[in-house]
């Protein structure tokens, strides 16, 4: 039971920080192909929703026990996906941007007792939030793309739930989690091969709460028209955070799939 329990918690954490980071980045990123819509004030806006098929392996500790390895694929995590909801906004004014994410997941599952004597079964929740903000420039422009500086502080609070049901300890529950901030910095570019198709990526490395949490990723763009574009591509974070027991070592990476609307 311990590790599949871990198992499950360990998407949870994991899920929160890789898509955190890459809400905001896919925000600059899109936002910044060519030919948008410009307000009279100059400024433009973007919102993405997105969905990100990841695997996860590395090492994970919570309630007290020691780390145990984990190595799942999306598959497999989206057996226990309850809800998920991933979306991301931006504005930007000449060089200049300041974007947002906001990252909330609920995962669950159970599993009989051996002999069910304590217990019958034991089911776990996990809840996980994630919100990012953050400031970019861009110190190379032209017509046919940018290289954007960024930095930025994304929060992370995890929240994790065992309870019992059936047998000697019928309704017992344990919750264990924590929440820290990292502030993370970095480049992230567009180019355009066509007034349709572009490309665009990003680097991110940051510090702070974790000891590390790095993001790196590589998309390809189109622009239906004005207003629409989708992006696809492959994206890849790692993040290494220890907290008085409560341990997330762990690497995200898989395909990713974002709509695009600007105004």
């Amino acid at each position: 039971m311990r590790s599949r329990l871990t198992w499950i918690i360990s998407f949870g954490a994991a899920l929160l920080l890789n898509s955190a980071a890459f809400a905001a980045d896919l925000a600059q990123t899109v936002s910044a192909a060519p030919a948008q819509i410009k307000t009279e004030s100059g400024w433009t806006f973007t919102f993405a929703p997105y969905f990100w098929a990841a695997g996860i392996s590395g090492d994970v500790g919570q309630f007290g026990l020691p780390p145990v390895h984990v190595d799942a694929s999306f598959g497999d995590i989206w057996d226990h996906l309850d809800f998920g909801a991933m979306a991301i906004g931006e504005a930007r004014y000449d060089r200049y941007s300041v974007f947002g994410d906001l990252l909330y997941t609920k995962i669950s599952g159970s599993k009989g007792t051996p002999f069910g004597v304590f217990a019958d079964k034991a089911n776990l929740d996990s809840q996980v939030f994630s919100g990012l903000l953050g400031v970019g420039y861009s110190v190379l422009e032209d017509s046919a793309g940018n290289l954007d500086v960024v930095g930025g502080a994304r929060i992370w609070s995890v929240d994790t739930k065992i309870s019992l049901s059936g047998g000697f300890l019928d309704g017992r529950s344990r919750s264990d989690g924590d929440t820290w901030v990292d502030a993370v910095g970095g480049l992230k570019g567009s180019y355009s091969l066509t007034p349709n198709v572009f490309l665009a990526g990003w680097g991110l490395v940051g510090g702070g709460g974790a000891d590390i949490d790095w993001d790196v990723a590589a998309t390809v763009g189109y622009k239906f028209n004005q207003t629409i574009s989708a992006v696809a591509g492959y994206r890849a974070i790692g993040v290494d955070f220890k907290n008085d027991g409560f341990e997330f070592d762990v690497v995200e990476q898989g395909p990713i799939l974002g709509l695009v609307m600007h105004f």
